[in-house]
């Protein structure tokens, strides 16, 4: 099953598997970060089994002049114990079924190139996305 965060005082029953692949968050800025994303365009979504909270998809809308308007997926993880079961899979199909409902050009993410992301790399490319580019970065702070 599919659930939406609706609000922030709800995101305490997904912070384990956030903590997966964000161990950044924990029980004292889930709500803060998280919650001010909400506020600026964060969705997230994830699946639940028997209680426990087993994947989860975090994602926005943009509009690029390279791009068009796509959803872009800023995060996607799954609880280690649950890893194979196809529910990132199902968030995947979720997303894409939410963009071509409002018409939008297509669903982008980025992905870390470390041997750690090399089981999601193979879900990205059995789903339907292409490597099209690398991403460089800078950072302060």
């Amino acid at each position: 099953m599919i659930k939406t965060i609706q609000h922030p005082d709800e995101l305490l029953q997904v912070l384990p598997v956030v903590r997966a692949l964000r161990p950044n968050v924990n029980e004292e800025n889930i709500r803060s970060l998280i919650g001010g994303m909400m506020q600026r365009g964060y969705h997230l979504i994830y699946t639940e089994e028997d209680g426990v909270a087993t994947a989860f998809c975090g994602y926005r809308y943009s509009e690029h002049l390279a791009w068009g308007r796509v959803i872009y997926v800023d995060d996607l993880g799954t609880l280690p114990n649950y890893r194979g079961k196809g529910y990132a899979s199902a968030l995947l199909e979720r997303v894409f079924e939410t963009a071509r409902k409002q018409g939008l050009d297509g669903v982008h993410l980025d992905s870390g190139s470390v041997p750690a992301r090399y089981d999601a790399h193979r879900l990205y490319l059995k789903k339907g996305f292409n490597i099209t580019s690398f991403h460089f970065a800078t950072n302060w702070g």
